[in-house]
């Protein structure tokens, strides 16, 4: 779709990058590119199609990945079979949003897809942010620092206990007349913590056919 988030999968071995190519397209909101298979169809495919995001292979017959890394103006992740350190320092050092040893599930690739959107929606061009905003954008990408706990506003802890004592999903309306707040003020601080990854949200359609967004604590948010 127009909107969605639009990946290029850079692999030599034509099996794997078609099943990446199907990892991708089974997430909502993603869809894939046709494959390349070596670093200078990258930069190519990179210059022509402009993708908002690109998997990245290190051992391609042409170049080794890391060199193509630093030269493509775009957002990555590498997915390679190289586990040594010195491969994954170097892929963060030139960029890389994201470091994944094959072989994997396919839900850590998606879970580290949902959280690229997430981090998408916080640093969204053409819009000015904070330093929490910044800092919680790098959270979302690095979830091994979840644990590092920021101080949360008396609004968001009243919102997180509210959620706490209601049973289900919930629309922000509900929640905000709960808490004594305007559906506006409830809707910031929601959006804040399903960015954090403590919230979920779920898209319902009511009896007017009109979408509302509802809201749960997550069951694995510590």
């Amino acid at each position: 779709m127009e909107d969605d988030i639009r990946v290029l999968i850079v692999d030599d071995d034509f099996h794997v990058a078609k099943l990446h190519v199907a990892y991708v397209n089974a997430i909502p909101g993603f869809s894939a590119l046709s494959p390349v298979g070596g670093g200078e169809a990258a930069v190519h495919a990179v210059r022509a199609l402009n993708p908002d995001l690109a998997l990245l292979d290190i051992y391609l017959p042409d170049v080794n990945g890391l060199e193509v890394l630093r030269v493509l103006d775009v957002d990555a992740f590498v997915i390679s079979a190289a586990s040594d350190a010195a491969s994954v320092r170097k892929a963060y050092r030139r960029g890389a949003l994201s470091y994944l040893i094959k072989p994997f599930a396919a839900d850590l690739l998606e879970h580290r897809l949902r959280s690229y959107a997430r981090y998408r929606r916080i640093l969204a061009n053409g819009k000015d942010v904070d330093m929490e905003e910044v800092e919680r954008a790098m959270r979302i990408m690095h979830p091994g620092e979840r644990n590092v706990s920021r101080p949360r506003a008396v609004t968001e802890i009243s919102v997180l206990e509210v959620l706490r004592d209601l049973a289900g999903p919930t629309p922000a309306v509900e929640i905000a007349q709960a808490v004594g707040i305007s559906r506006a003020t409830a809707q910031r601080y929601l959006s804040g913590l399903v960015d954090d990854g403590v919230i979920s949200v779920q898209l319902r359609y009511g009896t007017t056919g009109r979408p509302e967004h509802r809201y749960s604590i997550r069951k694995d948010a510590s």
